[in-house]
């Protein structure tokens, strides 16, 4: 009788050879990412789907009938600097989600076709993609966690935060001297579904043009510095001394509208503000209104609604550089609507930065206009070069909590 594992659960593999499938009501694809200790593929042969079915240790074979192709898994191929293989299912139809039908079931099974461990996936609602597994190496010997991450960004989303190269192009012919044709992921081209049916023709969005790197500033003025979408601090103060406790103060208005008679009227917005660490690409620590602090006791939240130093600020999140776990590389401060509010719905969302022992604000960031999502990445500090940085974000996404904010944020973290 195979183990159930619940989600986070981890269990270890005695076996060499592994198959992971899935069971499910929807038409959807398996598919394998093999990362790095960074979390990132290496190159585009570590993608595993059905336009390129096989990789290192790694390929796709037919499944039970009706459901989708499994993953063979020979771990002892994997190649020594891949970390991890995780398994990913993608809804054939990008438009539905997890949701609309019964949860899926991941299984993982040896050779035979013995059934080792099975994890339902509990708790997914309006994602498309959910990362279900994952094989990773401790210790000289292989385990499986039981994941269940839901990833709303999309499949090109997803692949692009894991390093594939993505075009929505179709692939050149490769030339002659061998060289190799560009990754087109799983939106990009027609299929025939796995499970029987005929998928439509997936259009992967043409990646969106650079935009301009604001130049980086430093904080030796004797003035707050207004910060620009995309533009990078290095935390010293005047005199060059590097800064050891701020506040990042995180304020917004709901947005009034004329009501019957010319009365004004605002409606109820319940926004969160919440600063999620990272070591390197994996989630070390989240610090919200239900964890005022991290781990290490360096990161504390105000509360909800609480006011901070100066007007107009909803909630406070203190950061003591100094106690920052030397592993944390990244604190990503986030801002979700609860209710499901968009951007469009709140104005004057600012992000500022306070000199927490003197109270003096140092920088401030001003998110222009609404935009059609629950969730923004206001800003981020990071370590560089042996010392702590900001930079302004400003990119909106959907997501209510903190937790489903998540799966957003790796790709501000290289940026």
């Amino acid at each position: 009788m195979p183990q159930e594992l619940t989600k986070g659960q981890n269990a270890a593999l005695s076996v060499n050879d592994v198959v992971v499938s899935i069971v499910l009501t929807a038409a959807a694809d398996l598919s394998a990412l093999l990362v790095t200790a960074e979390g990132k593929v290496r190159s585009d042969s570590d993608f595993v789907f059905f336009n390129q079915p096989t990789g290192p240790g790694v390929r796709l074979q037919p499944g039970a009938p009706g459901q989708a192709a499994e993953l063979a898994v020979s771990l002892s191929a994997i190649p020594a600097d891949v970390e991890q293989v995780r398994a990913v299912i993608t809804l054939d139809d990008a438009a539905s989600s997890f949701g609309r039908s019964a949860p899926p079931t991941a299984r993982l099974s040896d050779a035979s076709g013995n059934v080792l461990y099975e994890y339902r996936i509990d708790g997914l609602d309006t994602e498309s993609i959910v990362i279900a597994l994952e094989l990773y190496r401790r210790q000289g010997s292989w385990k499986v966690r039981a994941v269940g991450q839901g990833y709303a960004g999309g499949f090109a989303a997803l692949v692009t935060d894991h390093g594939v190269s993505v075009d929505d192009a179709p692939a050149p012919t490769p030339a002659v001297t061998g060289a190799a044709p560009t990754m087109v992921p799983p939106a990009a081209p027609a299929h025939q579904s796995t499970n029987g049916g005929t998928a439509g023709t997936h259009a992967a969005p043409p990646p969106a043009p650079a935009a301009p790197q604001a130049p980086e500033v430093s904080l030796t003025k004797k003035k707050r510095v207004n910060l620009s979408k995309g533009q990078k601090v290095t935390l010293r103060k005047d005199g060059g001394v590097a800064l050891t406790q701020v506040r990042m103060g995180l304020g917004w208005d709901p947005v009034s509208s004329r009501g019957l008679f010319g009365s004004r009227s605002s409606s109820s917005i319940d926004l969160d503000a919440s600063a999620v660490m990272f070591a390197g690409t994996k989630v070390s620590d989240i610090v919200f209104y239900g964890a005022l602090q991290s781990d290490d006791r360096a990161v504390v939240h105000s509360g909800d609604n609480l006011t901070g130093d100066g007007a107009g600020d909803d909630e406070v999140i203190t950061v003591d550089l100094t106690r920052v776990d030397p592993t944390v590389t990244t604190i990503v401060f986030i801002v979700t609507s609860f209710r499901g509010q968009t951007f469009e719905q709140i104005a004057n969302a600012f992000c500022r930065l306070v000199d927490a022992p003197q109270g003096t604000e140092l920088a401030r960031f001003t998110l222009q206009g609404g935009m059609p999502f629950t969730a923004v990445a206001m800003a981020k500090v990071y370590r560089q070069g042996g010392e702590w940085k900001l930079q302004a974000i400003g990119e909106g996404f959907d997501a209510k909590t903190a937790s489903k904010a998540i799966p957003h944020l790796g790709r501000f973290l290289n940026d």
